[in-house]
């Protein structure tokens, strides 16, 4: 009976991962809609210069993102010499993303005419509340998982656990924030332009952080989970471990599913307008 407690209760630890992907497979028609709609218009001169500094602002900032992962690589190499091969994928991908955060956080203002209109967007405009609460309580499982581990991991560890996700969190708000608060454009032919942008900017600092925050966090509750035993009991204590296992799977795969999700936001917003084609 308490085999079968333990499989229904790592099924269950599962399901969160697949609705959190169900979530984010359904942002992609918000993706589809802002790029339909900036393709569909002549933007002035100024809306296709935007994105154009947009795009080349973002691979920038990726570069960077990968300048700082390579060296996070080196000095993983003189601090664990050949046992850091198996940090070299970490360190890279952990670069490349706060390159992605970096670059949204960063966003130049644009130079075209702005306005300020009486209502301006709300955030679950651009992203949804769900997917935006996720990254919070991501951020925060982790955190309080790093406090819980402190005892069983080495402090180098349990420092990057915790400086990596809240680094990644705190990019996240700040351009979430910058989202909220910048002027609208005045040209009416510019404004799907601007949309498109902030709907960008917001599902990649999401992804990114979110990403940021359920990998360390899954690998935390699986090294909770078999530090403490392979002890599955008649009784609720015995479920602990498979509970931290199951919960440790359940945040690897979510955060797997982010980061393919994540990837497909990297394109840059599309301006090539049917108007101008024809």
């Amino acid at each position: 009976m308490g085999r079968l407690i333990a499989v229904v209760l790592f099924i269950a630890l599962m399901v969160p991962a697949g609705l959190l992907a169900r979530a984010w497979s359904l942002a992609g028609g918000r993706r589809q809609v802002a790029g339909a709609a900036v393709e569909f218009v002549t933007p002035t001169s100024a809306g296709s210069s935007y994105l154009t500094r947009q795009a080349a602002h973002g691979r920038r900032m990726r570069r960077l993102g990968l300048v700082l992962g390579l060296c996070a690589v080196v000095v993983s190499v003189v601090l664990f010499a050949e046992a850091s091969v198996f940090l070299w994928v970490p360190a890279l991908a952990t670069g490349l993303l706060l390159g992605v955060l970096l670059a949204e956080a960063t966003r130049p203002r644009p130079r075209w005419a702005l306005t300020r209109p009486s209502r301006r967007p709300r955030r679950g405009e651009q992203v949804s509340a769900w997917l935006l609460w996720t990254m919070r309580a991501a951020v925060a499982g982790e955190v309080l998982a790093s406090i819980l581990l402190v005892d069983r991991l080495a402090r180098a560890v349990i420092l990057t656990a915790l400086a990596v996700p809240l680094l990644a969190w705190v990019l996240a708000e700040v351009a979430l924030v910058r989202v909220l608060v910048r002027p609208l454009p005045a040209e009416g032919a510019d404004v799907p332009v601007d949309e498109a942008q902030r709907t960008w900017t917001a599902h990649l600092s999401v992804a990114g952080a979110s990403v940021l925050a359920l990998l360390p966090l899954g690998s935390l509750l699986l090294v909770g989970g078999v530090g403490l035993g392979d002890r599955i009991a008649g009784d609720g204590a015995g479920l602990l471990p498979v509970a931290l296992v199951a919960g440790g799977f359940s945040a690897l795969v979510a955060g797997l599913a982010v980061a393919v999700f994540l990837l497909t936001w990297l394109r840059p917003v599309p301006y090539t307008s049917h108007a101008l084609a024809s």
